[in-house]
């Protein structure tokens, strides 16, 4: 996964860059202390993954995410817990608290691989696996009308019939193609 690692603190960045050196799916491209250049970074490049400072001097890393108009997946990287369900309402992957150990960085990184790499197989198929009770459904992405987020379930609105599952919208997002579904509502994907 490619990455990059925007902080306005560059001892909090060397932090990073040596984690990130010890974990062989990681490729750290980049580090910013400054997250405009951050920003003309990624209007030419494209990256999977983003570790991001929340308080930082001219913009916070919850708006810096917000105003990206293409997201990779965040982890956000902060010596605040204020701002946790914040950042997992925008999708988060990960929140670590300063000061973060190599095992729970790992942790980050390997929850961010997963959502990687479940998104790169289900961008090649035609269906996706819905969990409702205790039995896996198979279901066609061309099958699927909407999903309807309401609390810790969702609901998958077929042509034919609809199924409730145990899982939370963000949950949900990240089984879909992004090329095949877009996100128009707070509680709607269509």
């Amino acid at each position: 996964m490619k990455a990059i690692a925007i902080d306005d603190e560059p001892i909090a960045l060397e932090i990073v860059k040596a984690h990130a050196a010890k974990v062989p799916f990681l490729d750290l491209k980049a580090v910013f202390t400054d997250a405009f250049k951050a920003l003309e970074y990624l209007q030419k490049e494209s990256i999977d993954l983003l570790f991001l400072d929340i308080k930082m001097p001219d913009i916070s890393g919850i708006d810096f995410f917000a105003c990206l108009s293409k997201k990779p997946m965040v982890i956000f990287t902060t010596a605040y817990t204020e701002h946790a369900v914040e950042s997992f309402e925008l999708d988060a992957v990960d929140y670590l608290l300063k000061p973060f150990s190599l095992a729970r960085f790992i942790k980050g990184c390997n929850k961010a691989f997963e959502l990687y790499s479940f998104r790169n197989t289900a961008e090649s198929s035609d269906h996706l696996f819905v969990k409702t009770g205790y039995e896996q459904l198979k279901v066609f992405y061309e099958d699927i009308l909407y999903l309807e987020a309401s609390g810790n379930y969702v609901t998958f609105v077929l042509k034919d019939r609809n199924i409730l599952s145990r899982s939370t919208f963000a949950e949900a997002i990240t089984i879909l193609p992004a090329d095949k579904f877009v996100r128009v509502h707070r509680s709607y994907i269509v």
